[in-house]
């Protein structure tokens, strides 16, 4: 028999190796960008180009690389940061596999430029499918420059699944922030296509927060700081009222490293426990330095995963320390002890208002310090005034003279008077007066059949409707629209503004008008006509809040989200006080719908109660 057990060419083993390392445009940036921190780069800059697909460069000044060292940084398993398998367990740079390079080279076009800053001359480098092109000196600045070209252009397979350009572009901008948070003492810049997206100047985390999110943070940032002898925490949360719809922006960082951590993650929520709704996720920057020997980075190929040896101590110093900043900074309710509680003794010390109880009487007379029983020893005075007051003193009068009885009172009863039955009858609603449609606690609508009961629950009967009204616009492009009497300018965040790109065409078919105005702002011109508008921003916002909701936990394409996410947020919610013609129409529009039974979480949206199920509570 022979052998057919053989070793794989070196090319198609970095391929291999690019499937885990390098899976999107985002997954080059991230490695590149994380050796230029490496290197000890005080100013970064990244050029993208058809969302990373055509170009991917970062440029940095670095201390740069030798020949022999750039020709190294191709190969698999080269590094400079693992000498011994001691090294392991001690390492505090992002790159060490010797794997990134490789694998881009594997799957791009990559040229690169480096020069020592001690060098007067530089390397070329040109690989292609991991071959080397060209190899040269070459005149060019201190740090290194590394240019990706046509990523998966000899994986045609990889290619195809890429994402549109939003997409991709809004992993990138998520990538570049990630670097950006966990070094603000190092210059960053981004720009797409030549314009410019982030320059971020060096500064405190504070300062760079605010700089690439917005400055509507300025106001929701909260410090967080705690030390323990296992692990410190620095960084800052987001106030519980600024909490938003999706975990977007939410950073853990340890040894500056990004990682993420679903148990973590539980920490900081359980720490915000009671001050937001359960479905809402705050804002958080937080950083962790631990000694690198409590730690395993090397459990995932991307090193976002990382293993603690003590992971419930972590769990429990993330949780105290979040919530100890909640509550340092007045966020968390607390008990004014500052005030005078004992009320007792503040009552009993008032000596005016010390009242006589009396322990015989069936109701126990009662009075605050601040009440003052007034004299009503010249009340015959008041028969003076005009008519009015005559009248209201001769109801004061019955009422004395009824209370000074203590005869006791017996009444008739009126079961059996006709005549009061008549007048108890002309009390009662007539029936087109009241329908035969209801609301119980302004939650759901009582609907009567001819065979029994119909119970819906309004919100997400609405959700239904709405839900299969936008689809239907959105096949067919039929959103109609009203103008905004006063347009509003809406900023946003890079990826989100990427994303509304994206989602323009779908947007225009619901009936929203919307125009770009300067880098990452829109303006909002027109809203679709069938919804009832308070605040455009506030509803555009939650659309999108929503929207990356619905992204993140369903597998659904981008119209179905936003049929979804659009009839969440404008739908009637609990508490909505309808009038009879409403709770009539809603009903009627429901089953008029293809899936009336079921709301969008899956709930009911009615249920029935027959004769026969009626007749059962009452008869055995």
């Amino acid at each position: 028999m022979s052998d057919i057990i053989q070793l794989l060419p070196d090319a198609i083993a970095n391929q291999i190796a690019a499937g885990e390392v390098v899976q999107r445009p985002a997954s080059a940036l991230k490695e590149m960008m994380e050796n230029a921190v490496d290197a000890g780069a005080s100013q970064i800059q990244v050029l993208i180009k058809d969302a990373g697909k055509t170009l991917l460069q970062v440029i940095d000044d670095g201390k740069g690389m030798s020949s022999t060292d750039a020709r190294m940084s191709f190969e698999r398993h080269a590094t400079s940061k693992i000498r011994t398998s001691q090294d392991l367990f001690a390492i505090k740079t992002f790159g060490f596999r010797g794997e990134a390079m490789a694998s881009i080279g594997a799957v791009a076009q990559v040229e690169m430029k480096t020069r020592p800053h001690d060098a007067e001359l530089g390397t070329l480098i040109c690989i292609e499918g991991s071959e080397v092109k060209k190899q040269e000196m070459v005149a060019c600045g201190a740090g290194t420059s590394i240019a990706v070209k046509n990523l998966f252009y000899n994986v045609p397979a990889r290619r195809n699944f890429l994402k549109s350009n939003p997409v991709e572009m809004k992993h990138i901008v998520e990538e570049f922030q990630r670097v950006a948070l966990s070094y603000p003492d190092i210059s960053f810049s981004l720009l797409q296509n030549d314009m410019e997206l982030f320059k971020l100047a060096p500064g405190k985390l504070s300062q760079r927060i605010v700089a690439m999110f917005g400055k509507n943070y300025q106001g929701q940032l909260v410090a967080c700081k705690e030390e323990t002898p296992h692990v410190s925490i620095r960084g800052y949360v987001g106030k519980p009222e600024q909490a938003r719809k999706s975990r977007g922006e939410q950073f853990f960082f340890v040894n500056n490293r990004y990682i993420k951590s679903n148990y973590l993650n539980h920490a900081v929520s359980n720490a915000y426990e009671g001050l937001m709704p359960s479905d809402n996720y705050p804002f958080y920057a937080l950083f962790l330095d631990i000694d690198p020997s409590h730690i395993d980075i090397n459990v995932h190929p991307t090193k976002t995963e990382i293993k603690f040896d003590d992971e419930r101590t972590i769990y429990a110093v993330v949780r105290s320390a979040v919530k100890q900043a909640l509550g340092a900074h007045n966020v968390v309710p607390t008990l004014d002890f500052s005030l005078d509680v004992n009320f007792t003794e503040t009552w009993k010390n008032d000596e005016s208002s010390k009242t006589e109880v009396s322990q015989e009487n069936s109701y126990k007379k009662f009075s605050t310090p601040t009440f003052r029983k007034q004299d009503v020893s010249g009340w015959e005075r008041m028969f003076e005034q005009n008519a009015i007051e005559s009248t209201i003193d001769s109801s004061r009068k019955a009422w004395k003279q009824e209370d000074s009885e203590e005869e006791m009172m017996t009444f008739s009863s009126k079961v059996n008077n006709e005549a009061e039955l008549t007048a108890a009858k002309e009390q009662i609603p007539a029936k087109d007066d009241t329908g035969a449609t209801f609301q119980i606690e302004l939650t759901y609508i009582v609907a009567q059949m001819a065979s029994g009961l119909l119970i819906l629950d309004q919100q997400a009967t609405h959700e239904r409707i709405l839900y299969e009204r936008y689809l239907r616009q959105l096949q067919n492009t039929l959103g109609a629209s009203q103008q905004c009497l006063f347009p509003q300018s809406l900023s946003l965040s890079p990826a989100d503004f990427a994303l509304v790109m994206d989602l323009q065409g779908e947007l225009n078919s619901l009936g929203f008008v919307i125009s770009e105005f300067g880098a990452n702002t829109i303006v909002i011109n027109g809203m679709p006509a069938d919804i009832y508008i308070n605040n455009e921003k506030a509803l555009f916002e939650g659309l999108l809040e929503q929207f990356k909701h619905f992204k993140s936990e369903l597998s659904i394409d981008n119209k179905e989200n936003l049929a979804r996410s659009l009839a969440k947020k404008s739908a009637l919610k609990k508490g909505s006080k309808l009038n009879a013609q409403e709770m009539v129409t809603l009903v009627g529009q429901l089953f008029a719908c293809q899936n009336p039974n079921y709301g969008l979480s899956g709930n009911k949206t009615f249920i029935k109660l027959d004769l026969n199920k009626l007749n059962s509570f009452f008869f055995r």
